[in-house]
């Protein structure tokens, strides 16, 4: 499950507890006029604000925002972004196809300037999901095979061809039939191995996806999450056995970093913690420094051969005002040195948490990279997770649950200590009144 359903009883609690008549009268009027679908309209709340760290809601309570939807590793409303944007606004507010602009070109130079070595070919979306597509289609072009390996549990986006591949049955359900060809294998999940490694893994998951490769013809990319944001963090050598399987069989190699890259690990790119560079590498979310829609796919000059298609063609392809958000972004990761950052501060954190867990035995273990971490409560009652998570809206702390017993806190990359510390009591309280009425 990605996160807290709109049906869920605590939800419904906490609405009824701390929403007043003028927010409840906006929330009515957004389930009256948008379509309906969940974990998101109906919505929980509505918001007035959101600077650095903080969300404000209409009623003026001030939360922490550990969840984010993974765009803000500069945080909200960064003046340099802001400042970025009014500038584009007045000199260019847009770019038609077949032209070009300079804040576009900048970015794309700038971007494969940063990227893992030999990813020097960039194209933009104003999305995700549709940056994912792009990949998706020169993957095919480039190999002429449309088969694909992904993992089960796996989130690329909500278009009809990312949930072929992605993984999570709440997409999925109901929606077929899906594209041909994407088949799917066990993902490496080292809280809960599907092949039963035990505490010494022997890496079945990785050799797995090459028994598929020299057995399913026709496949031309395997894509992957190179972690998920649970998090879930494989064994260092996962990505390089799965590295060497593709070169073996004439397979790409797609790594999902949409909501990972970009500093958040304690790396610019995930990838480089596991001493890989795939064939092609997809980012987003962050990349328009919590402002605009903007996300990329790099990939290598020599796959640079397909001039005659279309890989994308949208309209917002070359945004200026998307792109001067995403070169004021890059600005703020080098000066601000906010990679760094986020590694100091993410071991900080996670020996926290580790202290959290001594003092409250419903934790089953706690894990992350960088600021990406996770608190796992597998073994609580059913609805422990969400119940902690409203718990904690009340002290001002906004995370999200995943798989119905993940506490997953994805904070901005420019997160300081105090504001750390801060959330870990709000965490530690949200705990300890959860787990009293389990006794």
């Amino acid at each position: 499950m990605e996160g807290d359903v709109n049906t869920a009883a605590p939800r419904a609690r906490w609405i009824a507890e701390k929403i007043g008549p003028g927010t409840r009268a906006l929330l009515e009027a957004d389930a009256a006029h948008f379509l309906h679908q969940s974990l998101s309209t109906p919505c929980l709340n509505a918001l007035s604000h959101a600077e650095g760290s903080w969300l404000v809601d209409t009623e003026g309570r001030r939360y922490l925002d550990f969840h984010g939807n993974n765009v803000h590793q500069v945080g909200f409303a960064h003046p340099r972004v802001i400042e970025a944007v009014k500038r584009q606004l007045d000199d260019l507010s847009f770019c038609t196809r077949r032209y070009t602009n300079a804040p576009a070109v900048e970015l794309a130079r700038r971007l494969t300037a940063i990227a893992p070595a030999g990813l020097t070919r960039t194209l933009f979306a104003p999305a995700g999901t549709i940056a994912m597509s792009m990949a998706l289609k020169l993957a095919r072009l480039v190999t002429g095979r449309f088969k694909t390996i992904s993992l089960w549990d796996s989130f690329h986006g909500a278009t009809l061809d990312a949930i072929s591949v992605g993984g999570e049955a709440q997409f999925r359900e109901g929606v077929g039939p899906l594209l041909p060809g994407a088949e799917h294998v066990p993902p490496c999940e080292p809280s809960g191995c599907p092949f039963r490694c035990g505490r010494e893994c022997s890496l079945s998951c990785a050799d797995y996806v090459e028994y598929v490769l020299g057995r399913e013809p026709g496949i031309g990319a395997v894509i992957g999450e190179t972690l998920r944001c649970t998090p879930s963090i494989p064994p260092a050598d996962y990505w390089k056995r799965i590295r060497a399987a593709c070169d073996r069989h004439g397979a790409l190699l797609i790594l999902d970093e949409i909501p990972i890259g970009l500093g958040r690990t304690g790396r610019m790119f995930a990838c480089e913690h596991f001493g890989v560079t795939p064939d092609l590498l997809v980012v987003g979310k962050g990349l328009g420094g919590g402002v605009m829609p903007l996300a990329a796919v790099l990939t290598r000059e020599e796959f640079n051969t397909v001039a005659s298609a279309s890989l994308g063609h949208f309209t917002h392809e070359k945004n200026p005002v998307s792109a001067a958000a995403g070169l004021a972004t890059l600005d703020i990761l080098r000066d601000e040195r906010l990679p760094e950052h986020a590694a100091r501060l993410g071991a900080e954190a996670l020996e926290d948490l580790r202290g959290l867990a001594e003092r409250h035995p419903v934790i089953h273990g706690v894990r992350g990279l960088g600021l990406m971490l996770g608190v796992d409560v597998t073994g609580a009652p059913h609805g422990f997770a969400d119940e902690v998570m409203y718990a904690a809206l009340r002290r001002g702390l906004n995370f999200k649950t995943t798989r119905g017993h993940m506490l997953t806190l994805t904070p901005p990359v420019n997160l300081s200590r105090e504001e750390w510390k801060q959330a870990l009591a709000i965490l530690d309280a949200s705990i300890r009144e959860c787990s009293a009425g389990l006794r």
